[in-house]
């Protein structure tokens, strides 16, 4: 397995801390997020990491290093003129990715306990052949995803709901983890994006529209992004409680 760890992002929200430390190297409980990803993916089965960068990128390197790549192939996709989003930063890293097995996305600002490998399995088995499954939670803002019947349908923003296509069934909405798995059919899409920088979330919606399957995988598990401080102070708190449970 091969997995990429979306690291370039620029921490605004976590402002003065992220002036000297990069986003993907915030602590939580102590040790750096992207240690806790890095980990969780090489438990998972990825025997290759790819890990973008961009501010403060030679501090993620430089830690890279440090901790001997973790013990397997690890490859630095860099970029040197501010993050590419989500779409962009693989696109950008596609030549690292394998073009014939699903690659496992994960942001480096996610904590989460969701069973990485039952996940990639769980893409794998799909006899529908996704482009894409997405780690999902059940719905807790006015911002989600739509599935149904057929995947990914389109989205709500604000609480209004704007479908991609036809409805198939009842709608579900959830709200995105963070991680993912790629086939390489949805790489090999978003090589060929004519934008540098572009939500991966953008090319999903286009694609459902079309008719693709983007699958939803759903099996209680809990996703926390880091992006603020009150956040980052929740995930210490719920990394506890897991732990404590373990």
């Amino acid at each position: 397995m091969v997995a990429m760890i979306l690291a370039a992002g620029l921490g605004t929200r976590l402002r003065p801390l992220t002036h000297e430390i990069p986003k993907a190297l915030v602590p939580v409980a102590g040790v750096p997020m992207l240690e806790r990803v890095a980990q969780r993916c090489i438990e998972a089965g990825a025997e290759r990491l790819v890990v973008n960068v961009s501010h403060l990128g030679d501090r993620v390197e430089d830690y890279i290093r440090q901790r001997h790549g973790f013990g397997v192939d690890v490859r630095i996709s860099d970029e040197p003129g501010g993050p590419l989003e989500t779409g962009g930063g693989i696109k950008k890293a596609a030549p690292m990715l394998p073009a014939d097995e699903p690659v496992l996305v994960h942001n480096a600002d996610i904590l989460t306990n969701v069973d990485l490998r039952a996940l990639y399995d769980a893409h794998r088995a799909d006899k529908r052949r996704p482009l894409a499954t997405l780690a999902v939670t059940p719905a807790a803002s006015d911002r989600t995803l739509v599935f149904d019947d057929g995947g990914l349908v389109g989205y709500t923003l604000g609480g209004e709901e704007r479908l991609m296509r036809e409805r198939q069934g009842e709608p579900r909405r959830y709200d995105f983890c963070g991680v993912h798995v790629l086939a390489p059919e949805m790489i090999a899409l978003l090589r060929d994006e004519p934008e540098e920088k572009f939500s991966v979330m953008d090319t999903y919606l286009r694609q459902a529209k079309r008719g693709a399957v983007i699958a939803a995988y759903l099996a209680g598990h809990e996703c926390l992004d880091i992006g603020t401080h009150e956040r980052l102070a929740a995930a210490e708190r719920t990394l506890a409680g897991w732990e404590a449970g373990a």
